[in-house]
């Protein structure tokens, strides 16, 4: 039997609602590029402290490979964010090498960017653009920042523009999850995927198969060893719309296991209250991705972006001014 490797941070449970403050975000210029041009790097035997200097007291998050600090090239004063994976084996180091290889091919403003790459006896280290606005998961458990359809609608056409670039060169992510989507800022809706750590670049002749992820991501054909492709993404993307309109994890279970089998029975709907006022748009959209029978009836990452929840500029003039109205209501509330 195959050996499954799991991310193991939870996300959110069943029941568990948002409320708070509105923001109002209709701003669709793409986010911000990295501060230097895209680069092709390779791993360099020198020691990164002769170059950057690196704050070890902020973590600016972790994980399975170790810790991201902020860090400055002494050089230029460019502000970056320093991924130090430890990787002692030829093969951890080749793992990190293959990230290293993904990140090279892709140029897009909504992947982050390698900027350089030091190898050590004992690490990997990855210099990366820098993205300071803090984690999508954190947006969604704020209780202080309610979410409005039409903010899904902002994160989730940029995560379906970076998949679709992400494609385009034949790459698959297979991590897609709140953690692993940053914020430029904290005032807008911009964002960054990161982590391709587990990312594999796809030959569809080939057949990849692969035993790791984030069990609520989880798309069917990972946990049934079969095989992946871009449809796969598209699943976790799915997954993720589901959780910015509701503030719940659709297959969630009190452990591994229960959520595996939550997925791979399909069990899932639109019947908490969190969905009461959800567009038809919106769901149509979602059940066009959670699809188990047959993978390829999945959405692509081109068509999800023609999909008339993204694209309808009618339906965003429509939630733009239910969160105008939301806005007002809030306002009124206040002020009793």
């Amino acid at each position: 039997s195959k050996q499954m490797v799991w991310s193991s941070r939870s996300t959110l449970k069943k029941g568990w609602r948002r409320r708070g403050r509105t923001r109002q975000l209709n701003n669709t210029s793409p986010p911000p590029p990295a501060p230097f041009n895209h680069r092709v790097i390779s791993a360099k035997p020198n020691q990164i402290v002769n170059f950057y200097t690196i704050n070890w007291q902020e973590v600016l998050g972790g994980g399975r490979f170790g810790q991201v600090h902020k860090c400055v090239e002494n050089s230029s004063g460019l502000t970056l964010a320093a991924k130090v994976i430890k990787a002692r084996s030829h093969k951890e180091k080749e793992v990190v090498k293959n990230e290293i290889q993904v990140m090279n091919n892709l140029d897009h403003a909504n992947l982050i960017q390698l900027y350089a790459a030091y190898e050590s006896r004992n690490d990997i280290i990855l210099v990366l653009e820098y993205v300071g606005g803090g984690e999508l998961f954190d947006r969604i458990i704020d209780e202080n920042y309610t979410l409005m359809e039409l903010d899904a609608v902002m994160f989730i056409r940029q995560i379906c523009e970076g998949l679709q670039h992400m494609h385009k060169m034949y790459v698959l992510h297979l991590d897609l999850k709140p953690e692993n989507i940053l914020c430029v800022s904290r005032l807008t809706n911009k964002i960054k995927i990161i982590d391709f750590g587990l990312a594999r670049v796809y030959k569809p002749r080939e057949k990849l198969r692969v035993n790791f992820g984030t069990p609520e991501f989880l798309a069917p054909e990972v946990i049934n060893y079969d095989f992946v492709s871009f449809n796969t993404d598209m699943w976790s993307l799915g997954v993720i719309t589901y959780m910015l309109l509701s503030g719940l994890s659709p297959f969630l279970g009190d452990d591994d296991n229960e959520t595996l089998n939550n997925i791979l029975a399909a069990k899932w709907n639109f019947d908490e209250p969190e969905f009461a006022d959800t567009s038809e748009e919106a769901k149509d959209f979602i059940s066009r991705m959670l699809i188990v029978a047959t993978y390829s009836w999945r959405m692509g990452a081109s068509e999800a972006m023609r999909h008339p929840w993204l694209s309808n500029s009618v339906l965003h003039h429509h939630l733009y001014t239910k969160v105008q109205l939301s806005s007002v209501n809030l306002l009124n509330l206040s002020c009793k």
